[in-house]
């Protein structure tokens, strides 16, 4: 497994040799292993441990364990304890989003003070597949299939090219210690749902699932870089960017050539944060009369008689200051789509006499 490691790494061009990687390390049997395939490669590496305190004294146990591991290795050892379920419920975030925000801002802070070349996680096949789950049930489109990517930024994962059942394999011959997380056996997650109940069924199915899902995953990945090269192209073309910087148009005669129009649309207006709902209420209201606006969290788009005209929404129009903002309304405006919102507009006329009903 070594030398498919290494291997790995210069087919992927994770990192070279002389560089140095801070490995995210839990206890558990995956970055255990990854320590030690760092360890017998020769690589220069260090080791970071997030303390979640979401498992009391267990926590505490893991922080421990991964502390005699760095000593074991004779590498720099960082850690951190957070107070994970506070900064969750002040953000309004899952557990699971919290301690990601939390663990992945640290990583970086310690990759930047102590001059680490890459962050390094232990995610395998097993866990890109389940992503690749995860993914498909939330309906992220084909940027969401490619499962989990082997580099990121300065993001690297080189154990993409083993499977769980290798890992423990691997850990046993070896006499590999490592620590046992209570909360995997838990339904409370999707990941772990999926984990339970869906991938025994795919395996059952076929016992060589990770290795076609796996492939088709792969293809996947190519895909999308033709995918991303073609929007990219369209966008250049069709999306103005006018001389304030701010300001940008798309040219409703151009638009209506693209096919499929709500994907080339959703991709141009993905960037102003608009989602497919309202890009739906967009292509619906083309044929239709000029002015009416529609807005995304950070941006308006105005529909014109021959343009889709995009704009910042100004601070107080921000959905964080909704309850104080106020929607400008043309004269002649019919319809206004938000996200999550639509107001109908009619004008009537009203006798001078009328005298409207007290209110209570």
């Amino acid at each position: 497994m070594i030398q498919l490691f290494l291997n790995n790494i210069k087919k992927e061009q994770l990192f070279n040799s002389t560089e140095k990687v801070l490995l995210a390390v839990s206890g558990g049997i995956d970055s255990v292993l990854i320590c030690e395939l760092f360890h017998k490669g020769g690589l220069n590496f260090g080791i970071a441990h997030c303390n979640f305190k979401l498992r009391g004294n267990e926590s505490d146990g893991d922080e421990a364990f991964v502390a005699e591991l760095a000593e074991k290795y004779n590498v720099p050892f960082h850690s951190i304890t957070f107070n994970t379920a506070v900064f969750a419920k002040k953000n309004k975030l899952s557990i699971q989003t919290a301690a990601r925000e939390l663990r992945y801002q640290w990583f970086e802070e310690i990759r930047e003070q102590y001059s680490y070349n890459y962050i390094a996680t232990a995610h395998h096949q097993d866990d890109s597949i389940e992503t690749f789950f995860i993914n498909l049930i939330r309906g992220t489109g084909i940027s969401g299939l490619h499962g989990i990517l082997p580099k990121q930024g300065k993001i690297i994962r080189p154990m993409l090219f083993t499977t769980k059942n290798e890992i423990e394999a691997f850990a046993k011959k070896h006499k590999l210690k490592y620590r046992e997380d209570s909360s995997n056996a838990s339904d409370k997650y999707v990941r772990n749902k999926i984990r339970h109940h869906i991938i025994p069924v795919l395996k059952e199915l076929n016992s060589s699932y990770s290795a076609s899902i796996n492939s088709s995953v792969q293809h996947l990945r190519e895909v999308e870089l033709i995918y991303k090269n073609e929007i990219e192209n369209k966008r250049l073309k069709n999306v103005k960017t006018l001389s304030s910087g701010s300001l940008f148009t798309i040219s409703i005669h151009q638009l209506k050539k693209l096919q499929p129009l709500n994907t080339y649309l959703f991709e141009f207006l993905r960037p102003f944060n608009f989602n497919s709902s309202t890009v739906e209420e967009i292509i619906t209201a083309i044929e239709g009369t000029s002015g009416k606006q529609f807005f995304s969290a950070t941006h308006r788009l105005i529909k014109d008689r021959t343009l889709l005209i995009i704009e910042p929404r100004t601070k107080h129009e921000s959905k964080k200051n909704s309850e104080k903002s106020g929607i400008k309304v043309s004269e002649n405006q019919k319809e206004i789509i938000g996200d999550g919102f639509k107001l109908n507009f009619r004008k009537i006329l009203i006798s001078p006499n009328y005298q409207p009903p007290p209110t209570n």
